[in-house]
C-alpha cells in the first residue's frame, strides 16, 4: 500500500522504545491508513499492536520516523494542537472504559460537552441518535453496572462516534464477547465505518470476525511488518508466520516455550532454580 493524499494516517519509518536502554517495540515501521477503509493491525501479545494506536494517538512519541494525521505530523503538535487533532479521532478502549458513576446517556454525552459549546436540546439529541445506531437507545437511563459486557461495548462505541471522528480506533474491541455481542459489534463497526466515511484502525487477536469486515490487514511481529495484504489473500498465504496465525497452529515462527536451554539440558543441571 503506497503513501498518497488518500491516506488519513501515514507512519512512515517509525522507530519506537519506552525508553533509550529499553528493547526496540517498533522499528521502521511504516503503514497507511486510507481514508474510508477498515484496516487492521494483528500479531502476537506484546508485538507493539496497541502502541501504533498510541502513537497515533500522541501518547508516546516516536525516537524517529514521521506519524502524520490529515498531513499533519503528530510528533510536532504542542498540547493544544494535540487536543484539537485529538478531537477528530474517537476511540474504544479494550474494555469499554466507560465512567462508572455516569448513566449511558452521560457516557454518550460527556465528549459532547467536554469539546462542544452545543446546547443541551441539541446534545440530548444527538446522544440518543448515537445509541440509536448501537441498538440501546431505551437503555439510555442505566448505569453500566446494570448493563452486560456485550452492551458497555455498545454504548463505548457511541460515545467513541459522538464526534463523528474522521478516524476510529479499536483497540481489542471483540475480546471477552459471546459470539452474538462478537457477530454484532462486527457487524457494528464495519457499518459506522461506513455511514460516517471515518478510516477505521483495528488492532485485534480475532481472525475470524476481523477478516469478515477489514479492507486491509498488517500483521506485526518483532517490531516489523512480517506480511500484509487483503484478507483472502492472506488466508490462502504460505508464510509460516501468517499461517500459523491465521491458523492458530501451535508450531511455527511463534514459538510457544519462553527461550532457555533444553529440557535435557535443565534435567541435567540437578537441582531446582
Amino acid at each position: 500500500m503506497t503513501a498518497s493524499s488518500q491516506n488519513l494516517v501515514e507512519l512512515n519509518a517509525v522507530d519506537f522504545a519506552y525508553s533509550a536502554d529499553a528493547k526496540p517495540i517498533l522499528s521502521g515501521l511504516t503503514m497507511h491508513f486510507p481514508r474510508g477503509k477498515v484496516i487492521a493491525v494483528m500479531g502476537g501479545s506484546g508485538c507493539g499492536k496497541t502502541t501504533v494506536l498510541r502513537l497515533i494517538g500522541g501518547q508516546v512519541r516516536p525516537q524517529s520516523g514521521v506519524i502524520s494525521f490529515q498531513g499533519t505530523d503528530i510528533d510536532k503538535l504542542d498540547e493544544p494542537g494535540l487536543y484539537a487533532v485529538r478531537r477528530q479521532m474517537g476511540m474504544l478502549f479494550q474494555f469499554g472504559a466507560l465512567f462508572t458513576d455516569l448513566s449511558v446517556f452521560e457516557n454518550v454525552a460527556f465528549p459532547l460537552r467536554e469539546h462542544t459549546d452545543l446546547p443541551e436540546s441539541m446534545i440530548r439529541d444527538l446522544v440518543l441518535m448515537k445509541l440509536n445506531a448501537v441498538g440501546l437507545r431505551a437503555a439510555r437511563e442505566l448505569m453500566p453496572s446494570q448493563i452486560s459486557g456485550g452492551m458497555a461495548r455498545r454504548v463505548a462505541l457511541a460515545r467513541a462516534i459522538a464526534l463523528d471522528p474522521a478516524l476510529l480506533m479499536y483497540d481489542e474491541p471483540f475480546a471477552g464477547l459471546d459470539p452474538i455481542s462478537l457477530g454484532l459489534t462486527a457487524r457494528l463497526i464495519r457499518s459506522l465505518n461506513d455511514a460516517l466515511g471515518a478510516t477505521t484502525i483495528i488492532v485485534s487477536h480475532d481472525v475470524h470476525e476481523t477478516f469478515l469486515i477489514a479492507d486491509y490487514v498488517y500483521f506485526i511481529a518483532n517490531g516489523h511488518i512480517v506480511a500484509q495484504g487483503e484478507p483472502e489473500a492472506l488466508k490462502a498465504s504460505t508464510d509460516p508466520f501468517v499461517h500459523q496465525f491465521v491458523h492458530a497452529e501451535p508450531d511455527g515462527p511463534v514459538p510457544f516455550h519462553y527461550p532457555g536451554p533444553s529440557l535435557a539440558e535443565d534435567f541435567a543441571g540437578g537441582g531446582v532454580q
